[in-house]
């Protein structure tokens, strides 16, 4: 099996997705944006699949996506960001036009909200993962999606390892980042025990306009020994053992879940100013994951 389903409440979730037909065939392309065709390989099926319809302000479904809330103590995380990640559907829920909008917010003044930096975050957002839900060993991933921009915004989607390793030796793949007031430019990066942080190998994709102006499929194909990049159907990066510091750190041959998140400040990109639009919003289409 390329996608692993962790919990019985998920694999019911996806027989009653395949009889309505979710989870069963690709989804028609929704005429409002043209979304373009998926480019996932001629052998590879749909897996899975969370198209969030659902009426407008429903929570996305807990059966499948986990709330991580708060402000870590350890480095607000990992980067001292500003923002406090909660459940509220005012930072994430269903716009009932079929997206799940993550929103970044500026905190209310009299908030009590326990951060890292400063007694309390200034912002509130969300941050949801399919850990310990549904996870990826071999195939594609695809995320379309509005990804915000704008200065002290680092929205991201992303995977992580399920090999129970502490971080950088877990993994990570970012899919798709957008970093502070780089509006044009979307980011893939691997990371991994020699390779992270500032030393994470990826590259960069010019969209041409602001991420947050269209909706993009953001796609990660990851096969043994290969993970390939690409937006719109178009590869810019393709990563193998070979392309590592030691080849022998190569930790991708394992299940991988996926994270959605905007944040707000933090030491890479910085802290929000006068310029930044609030709410800073990604929406997102679907999240798709092929496999054969």
């Amino acid at each position: 099996m390329t996608v692993t389903w962790v919990r019985a409440a998920a694999a019911a979730l996806l027989v009653a997705a395949t009889v309505t037909g979710c989870a069963s065939e690709s989804p028609s392309p929704t005429a409002d944006t043209g979304e373009p065709e998926s480019s996932a390989t001629p052998t590879d099926e749909l897996l899975w699949a969370d198209e969030f319809d659902g009426p407008e302000g429903r929570r996305p479904d807990d059966a499948v996506w986990v709330t991580q809330t708060g402000n870590l103590d350890d480095e607000g995380w990992g980067n001292n960001e500003l923002q406090f990640y909660t459940d509220a559907p005012e930072n994430s829920s269903l716009d009932g036009d079929g997206h799940l909008v993550i929103a970044a917010l500026p905190a209310e003044p009299d908030a009590d909200l326990p951060c890292v930096t400063v007694p309390s975050c200034p912002y509130t957002s969300a941050r949801l993962t399919t850990e310990g839900t549904v996870a990826l060993e071999t195939g594609r991933v695809e995320v379309r999606a509005r990804i915000p921009n704008g200065t002290g915004l680092l929205p991201a989607i992303w995977m992580l390892g399920n090999n129970g390793e502490t971080w950088p030796a877990q993994g990570e793949i970012d899919v798709a980042e957008v970093v502070g007031g780089e509006p044009d430019t979307v980011y893939g990066t691997a990371h991994g025990p020699s390779y992270f942080n500032e030393d994470g190998i990826g590259a960069a994709f010019d969209l041409g306009e602001p991420s947050g102006d269209e909706f993009h499929v953001y796609a990660v194909d990851k096969r043994p020994e290969a993970i390939t990049w690409s937006v719109d159907g178009e590869d810019y990066l393709t990563l193998t053992p070979d392309d590592l510091p030691d080849p022998g750190d190569w930790v991708f041959e394992q299940d991988m879940h996926v994270l959605l998140n905007v944040a707000a400040g933090g030491d890479w990109p910085g802290s929000p100013d006068a310029s930044t639009t609030f709410p800073a919003e990604m929406v997102v289409d679907y999240v798709r994951i092929f496999g054969s």
